[in-house]
């Protein structure tokens, strides 16, 4: 256990050493009991603010109340090489994905390659949502971003977008371009993430296109290159 005190910890000895209730203590500082309670116990931190107020109130130094325990993660040496040739590739009539680092699991990325051959919302379909928000960086053409709530971007080799995935999006190639590559990282809480984003374009089998093998979504561990 780490020799820092908590900032709960703090405020309670200075309560003590003081002689006050937490009452006391709130009527002081200006910060509700309930508050105060909860800091104590260290269910709750305070902003950045609120530790002003309390230091400028309470007549202490702010440095005292920045001994706040430190949340340190673990390391886990986690290490992955991404290569094309190790991807997972999943196919579908619009684009290839090619799910990169996937030996990793309950990855907080997904970083995919994807060749874009879709040249309108018409040939696309409806736009695609998921959970999480993601990153898109083109890296050789161009293409059209459609979003639900804002006119459509062109991006060209080099430019990236960055947005909410759950809202409704779609990425096409320009008129002028047979195909685009782009970068894609998503990223979300939902450790189910990938296997979803796999299977958000499948085809039922009673699609006009399902017999036509290069429509339907399959996926490859070692692609051709």
């Amino acid at each position: 256990m780490s020799g820092r005190p908590t900032l709960g910890r703090i405020l309670k000895e200075l309560r003590n050493h003081r002689n006050w209730t937490l009452r006391e203590m709130s009527e002081r500082s200006g910060i509700p009991v309930s508050t105060l309670s909860k800091v104590e116990n260290d269910r709750l931190t305070l902003t950045y603010d609120k530790l002003a107020q309390l230091s400028q109130k309470l007549q202490i130094p702010i440095s005292d109340l920045f001994a706040e325990t430190e949340t340190v993660e673990a390391i886990t040496a986690r290490r992955s090489i991404g290569r094309v040739e190790d991807a997972i590739r999943v196919t579908t009539q619009n684009y290839d994905y090619y799910y990169l680092c996937t030996e990793l699991r309950r990855k907080r990325m997904v970083p995919v390659l994807t060749r874009i051959r879709a040249k309108s919302l018409s040939e696309f379909g409806d736009l695609v949502s998921h959970a999480g928000e993601e990153y898109i960086h083109v890296l050789e053409g161009t293409i059209l971003v459609h979003t639900e709530f804002y006119d459509p971007v062109t991006l060209k080799t080099g430019e990236a977008i960055y947005i909410d995935s759950n809202m409704g999006h779609a990425y096409v190639a320009a008129e002028d371009c047979d195909e685009a590559l782009v970068l894609g990282v998503c990223s979300s809480d939902d450790e189910a993430l990938m296997s979803s984003l796999m299977h958000m374009h499948e085809l039922p089998d009673d699609a006009p296109f399902a017999d036509d093998a290069s429509a339907r979504v399959r996926t490859l561990r070692r692609p051709a290159a």
